[in-house]
């Protein structure tokens, strides 16, 4: 048996501006995905995709010739799949050529899937390392996106990301600010598409250099912040700069504008996670509302 495993990823600056060069500061979660490998006198593919609780959500039965569905539980999973195993195989055309190659692959993610830590960019980069293929170039073959997940997918460490190609910049950085009990983490019930939100970045008229330059100036201020109060205000200014750019009115504004302290989205605005200051106390504003998702900074960051 063979298995490998990816971290989980949350972007605390540059979402959108990161897709243009901008310097992004990412975290590796606590929660990721492994993928096991194990050989079976088959002539196909067996995938189990298993959910935090041991639980198949997903299942499908590939031929190893062309990948082709024999059966499968939910056939849009099994379309992207295909595409991905397809994809693999075109970056390195050895894997999962022959007959004796591995058939049963489960697929385990550590977190509920509709978090929106990374199920798709962990899966991606479990699937390169396995094919021993470069994972930006399958990123882009198949989901697209800035790559700063596949990145945190690899690092064990916060890192700064910046896109370039298929060889982006990435530098370890250290970030583990005294505050760090003041902070956690809120799931807005919903996952966000970030292709869809990606397309509506795209079709935006700014100006894309001038927001580079804001937002690189924050993450680089961000990383030598030792004061919580500064911090917050670094996270405030990052909303604002976002919000005028989106044409979008912030998070807080929107859901949380009586809330007291600070809160930010955190990668595609409107879904998943946000990040929020604040006390234990302060935690129960969030589940008073509905919103009973909420991890401490210190169990979601590795």
């Amino acid at each position: 048996m063979k298995e490998f495993y990816s971290n989980g990823k949350l972007l605390l600056t540059g979402e959108y501006a990161i897709l243009d060069g901008a310097k992004g500061l990412a975290l590796p979660t606590s929660f990721g995905q492994s993928l096991k490998l194990r050989n079976k006198n088959s002539e196909t593919i067996h995938w189990f995709s298993v959910d935090e609780n041991d639980d198949t959500w997903f299942y499908a039965e590939f031929s190893k010739l062309g990948f082709k569905t024999i059966n499968t539980t939910d056939e849009a999973v099994s379309d992207r799949l295909q595409q991905i195993l397809t994809e693999t195989q075109k970056f390195n055309s050895e894997f999962l050529s022959r007959i004796s190659a591995y058939s049963v692959i489960e697929a385990k993610i550590t977190f509920p899937k509709d978090w929106g830590l990374g199920t798709s960019s962990t899966l991606i980069a479990n699937m390169a390392t396995w094919a021993a293929v470069n994972p930006y170039q399958l990123l882009e073959a198949t989901f697209g996106g800035s790559g700063y997940d596949i990145a945190c997918a690899t690092h064990n460490t916060a890192i700064t990301y910046q896109r370039n190609g298929f060889e982006p910049k990435i530098n370890k950085v250290f970030f583990n600010p005294d505050f760090k009990d003041d902070l956690f983490f809120v799931y807005l019930n919903q996952k966000k598409n970030s292709r869809d939100a990606i397309n509506s970045y795209r079709s935006l008229d700014i100006n894309k250099e001038a927001l580079i330059t804001k937002i690189d100036s924050i993450t680089d201020k961000i990383l030598s912040c030792t004061d919580l109060k500064d911090f917050e205000v670094l996270l405030d200014q990052h909303e604002a700069i976002l919000s005028e750019a989106l044409q979008t009115p912030t998070i807080k504004n929107t859901l949380f504008s009586d809330y007291s302290r600070t809160i930010k989205s955190l990668g595609a605005w409107g879904g998943d996670f946000v990040l929020a200051t604040g006390t234990e106390d302060d935690m129960q504003y969030f589940k008073k509302k509905g919103y009973n998702t909420v991890v401490p900074y210190s169990k979601m960051i590795l």
